[in-house]
């Protein structure tokens, strides 16, 4: 964008605080513009046909939510919620499509964007269909080590519930929960309350890609 057309959506932004569970918005949900994550993690959700969450993606800081509905002109697909306190920025529809239609750099990377997208919903999928729950599990816990890191204890930095994890692997809390009790139990993982620690990460890292 121009500094001028840069201008002109940020004279358009509204800032907005949110607590941990909070909902940015839900999956069937008409759009009028889209977030863009100024601090904190949003995980974006899919309501399957037996009325569990899926959770498909984390979004942090620097993410842009729900540009596929606003381009597209259909509901959300997917719904964002806080899984920690958020500051995000909404820009109004009318100013994201007034400049894609008027900036051809501005729209190729708009595309760019969406395909890299597509591209991490292949994986997600290829990731269902090919690896076990504890593959993924283990997997879960070395992308949040290195996505968000770790606090001064050694402790994931983002925790997540045994519920959310369960969500993002894409299995039932019960099996989650016997899962993560099995890493303990082989000194792969710690854990206080709900937060977890990576004790072996060669060790996870072996587990995870099926060694």
């Amino acid at each position: 964008m121009s500094k001028e057309e840069l201008k002109r959506v940020s004279d358009t932004k509204t800032t907005k605080i949110l607590k941990k569970g909070e909902i940015i918005f839900e999956e069937g949900e008409k759009l009028n513009g889209v977030f863009c994550v100024r601090g904190g993690v949003s995980k974006l959700s899919k309501l399957s046909s037996n009325g569990k969450d899926q959770i498909v993606k984390l979004a942090t800081k620097g993410a842009v939510l729900g540009q596929r509905s606003v381009i597209s002109e259909e509901v959300a697909n997917l719904s964002a919620t806080a899984v920690n306190d958020m500051e995000v920025c909404f820009i109004p529809k009318d100013a994201i499509v007034d400049t894609l239609n008027s900036n051809p750099n501005f729209a190729v990377e708009v595309l760019r964007h969406m395909a890299h997208d597509l591209k991490e919903a292949d994986d997600v999928i290829v990731n269902m269909s090919q690896k076990t729950v504890k593959q993924r599990v283990a997997e879960a816990f070395i992308y949040l080590e290195d996505n968000f890191g770790v606090d001064d204890k050694g402790y994931l930095a983002l925790t997540l519930s045994r519920e959310d994890i369960a969500n993002v692997v894409g299995t039932a809390t019960e099996s989650a929960i016997r899962i993560i009790s099995e890493f303990k139990k082989l000194g792969l993982i710690k854990a206080s309350g709900k937060k977890i620690a990576i004790v072996d990460a060669k060790g996870l890292a072996d587990l995870a890609v099926g060694i």
